[in-house]
């Protein structure tokens, strides 16, 4: 039988880069960069609720760290060390080997040292803790948005809630519209990058995780906002031909959540700075509207009509359909 501490060894234990101390000892040995503050963030992932079980554990593996590693993003942090305390119904070694490989290779392609964690019995549930830094005072955090900012998203949101559905029977998608939306899924890409060059132009930010209007409604309650939206100006068209239902299409991209793309917010004359940086991480990023004096979400409709929108996201112990 494979013990607890076989897993760690064969399993979780992985070489350090920019770590004094690593899996060994009863801690970690950390040497922050002079002027230099520590960010640090946790996620949660549970069986049923952030995963299907039958998921493919090297999927799960390489989520569990994206998600946690997209908080960096959202603060302009660099991401630096990560923590996994997991719980398992079983010790099956493939099922531990294909989520480690999973896990370790998100890590490695954003430089993250792996440097330690907890194992123990019990319903699946996999948390990890990561730490990042970023120099004093230049943290982008959600509060320093102000009227006449404009409002941008990386990427294209609305991917994964499609993906997420076709998992689930709920809508067939085929071909490469399949493949896009499962990948954006099941392996998101934390927009670090992006986040780090940030820094300095941004004024509020955050990742989408609760889908755009809940997180974005986050960033106007923080920073005192309303916000203005703009429909012909929402990514709407790769989803769109993903699904081929315009209805569909803007709800997985408003509500869908499950995406980690970067929502933020720039003073408007940056934006030749946006454009220029999105051809340098050939990244999409589309300006989808603006902060406003007061408070709520109004969607200017292509027809001159206006709809007041509900910044309401994900929400674990809200009612059904909440979100």
């Amino acid at each position: 039988m494979t013990s607890e501490f076989d897993l760690i060894r064969q399993h979780f234990t992985r070489a350090t880069t920019h770590t004094d101390l690593a899996v060994g000892d009863d801690g970690a040995l950390l040497r922050v960069a002079p002027g230099m503050q520590l960010v640090v963030s946790t996620d949660m992932l549970v069986a049923g609720t952030h995963f299907l079980p039958d998921a493919d554990p090297a999927d799960i593996g390489w989520k569990t760290a994206a998600v946690n590693i997209s908080d960096m993003a959202a603060m302009a942090a660099q991401p630096r060390w990560i923590t996994l305390a997991l719980a398992l119904p079983a010790a099956e070694v493939d099922w531990v080997a294909r989520f480690a490989e999973g896990f370790a290779a998100c890590c490695a392609a954003f430089n993250v040292d792996w440097i330690g964690g907890d194992t123990t019995r019990g319903p699946l549930n996999l948390c990890a803790t990561v730490f990042g830094e970023v120099p004093v005072g230049r943290a982008v955090l959600r509060s320093g948005g102000s009227a006449g900012d404009d409002i941008w998203v990386s990427g294209q949101p609305g991917l994964a809630a499609l993906g997420l559905q076709a998992l689930l029977g709920q809508r067939e998608l085929a071909g490469e519209a399949r493949t896009s939306c499962l990948a954006a899924l099941l392996r998101p890409q934390p927009r670090v990058a992006l986040g780090l060059a940030l820094r300095s132009v941004a004024t509020a930010m955050l990742d989408v995780s609760d889908g755009l209007l809940g997180d974005l409604q986050h960033i106007l309650e923080r920073s005192g906002c309303g916000a203005q939206l703009e429909e012909v100006a929402l990514p709407l068209a790769p989803v769109l031909a993903a699904c081929g239902d315009a209805q569909a299409a803007r709800d997985a991209l408003l509500r869908g959540g499950d995406d980690y793309e970067l929502l933020f917010c720039t003073p408007s004359t940056q934006r030749d700075t946006l454009q220029a940086l999105s051809d340098k991480l050939a990244l999409p990023l589309s300006r989808i509207g603006c902060l406003v004096e007061g408070e709520g979400i109004v969607l200017c409709r292509q027809d001159g009509s206006r709809e007041a929108l509900a910044g309401r996201g994900y929400d674990h112990f809200g009612k059904p359909g909440g979100n």
